[in-house]
């Protein structure tokens, strides 16, 4: 059986979802391998404008080669902000994808919002696809608000400025498998999981 790849190259949402998928899926889950494991290393070009659509260019571009293939796309939307940085979350200060600039721009841009009116989300789409074209597409939101300074040095990108209300911390403040179990991604994961029910990753 081929395995299952996830369409990234990002270390920490690799380990996120091959650690989500585990949990989801247990024993009847395929070996999971990033990218760099099956040797592809090309660029893979996100232009689309939703999150639906940039997950479904990775997973299709994968799926193409053969392989069953697992894509998330996700990232921040603020309220105040009118929904930004959303697709564009992971290169908000530029392109160079970097978690500290884009956090410091985050916080800039917010300076002046009142606390009440700092509520964001964090969304990820979850989209799957197999060679023979067919996909499997999920989504999942956390609700939360942004904080003034960060918390936490646990997580990644956006995490120390996320905080969740429920737990009371931030995302960075969550330990690995507390924030595995409550985030965006989780829910996308589960939602997935459910739209599978009684089918094999096969």
């Amino acid at each position: 059986m081929k395995p299952i790849v996830i369409a990234s190259n990002n270390q920490h949402k690799i380990a996120e979802i091959r650690a989500i998928l585990e949990t989801v899926f247990g024993e009847n889950l395929p070996e999971v391998k990033s990218l760099a494991e099956i040797g592809y290393d090309k660029e893979i070009v996100e232009d689309g404008t939703t999150f639906e659509e940039n997950a479904a260019i990775k997973a299709k571009t994968i799926a193409s080669l053969g392989y069953i293939a697992i894509a998330d796309d996700s990232g921040l939307c603020v309220d105040a902000l009118d929904g930004a940085p959303g697709i564009f979350s992971a290169r908000y200060a530029g392109e160079e994808h970097d978690d500290e600039a884009n956090n410091r721009k985050l916080l800039r841009e917010l300076e002046n919002v009142p606390d009440e009116n700092r509520g964001a989300k964090f969304v990820s789409v979850i989209c799957l696809a197999y060679p023979d074209g067919r996909t499997v597409t999920a989504r999942g939101e956390c609700p939360g608000k942004i904080l003034r300074t960060y918390r936490g040095t646990a997580g990644f990108g956006y995490d120390p400025l996320f905080f969740y209300e429920p737990a009371g911390q931030s995302f960075a403040e969550l330990s690995g498998p507390r924030k595995n179990a409550i985030s965006h991604r989780a829910r996308s994961l589960a939602a997935f999981a459910e739209k599978m029910r009684g089918e094999k990753l096969q």
